[in-house]
């Protein structure tokens, strides 16, 4: 069974997704806790679940590094096989990363390499693309630049709003990440090997 840390900034509907799939006792893995960079909606999942959870406020340290530091070392104390950035709207430090990559996983709302960034959807619809997608990668350094584990496409439909755009991939984008934690806990995918 594997051990996962899920980390958010926000609401957290595609930690929801996640805990509700791990409620499968079928289902390989299970959440062990959540923890947020500040005061965020989606840590009431984790109080439905039963799962614990915690706060590594940003705003609590004096610099990105600190705050990287204090994550890794409340993250490191649940022994946690996979890490997952689920909506954590802040680029970890090179140090949280090494220390917690290659098992450092996060979904993005593009099919990367295309539309980076923290308004891929809108970039998408900006460049008046056909079709964009969902991605799931291990974290590196960059910024949504890490080696890909699994990736969809989602077309764009005519008329398609930012938020209508954003409701149609983020399913992909859950069960994507549904799969690749599967596929981690069954052998089938090894982030190592992708890193």
């Amino acid at each position: 069974m594997l051990r996962l840390v899920v980390l958010i900034s926000g609401a957290g509907s595609n930690l929801r997704a996640l805990l509700e799939r791990c409620d499968d006792p079928a289902y390989p893995a299970h959440v062990v806790a959540v923890g947020a960079d500040r005061e965020a909606d989606g840590l009431v999942h984790a109080d439905e679940f039963g799962v614990p959870s915690f706060l590594v406020p940003f705003a609590a340290y004096p610099d990105r590094a600190a705050w990287g530091d204090a994550l890794l070392e409340a993250v490191q104390v649940w022994a946690p096989d996979v890490v997952i950035l689920s909506g954590l709207m802040r680029l970890l430090p090179p140090r949280a990363v090494d220390g917690l990559g290659p098992n450092l996983l996060n979904t993005h709302p593009a099919y990367l390499p295309e539309f980076p960034g923290a308004h891929a959807v809108r970039d998408a619809l900006a460049a008046g693309a056909t079709r964009t997608g969902a991605s799931v990668i291990v974290v590196d350094h960059g910024c949504d630049s890490g080696p890909i584990l699994a990736r969809e496409r989602v077309p764009v439909l005519p008329g398609d709003t930012e938020a209508a755009l954003h409701d149609r991939i983020k399913p992909v984008e859950r069960r994507l990440l549904a799969d690749v934690v599967a596929g981690i806990a069954e052998g089938r995918i090894d982030p190592r090997a992708a890193a």
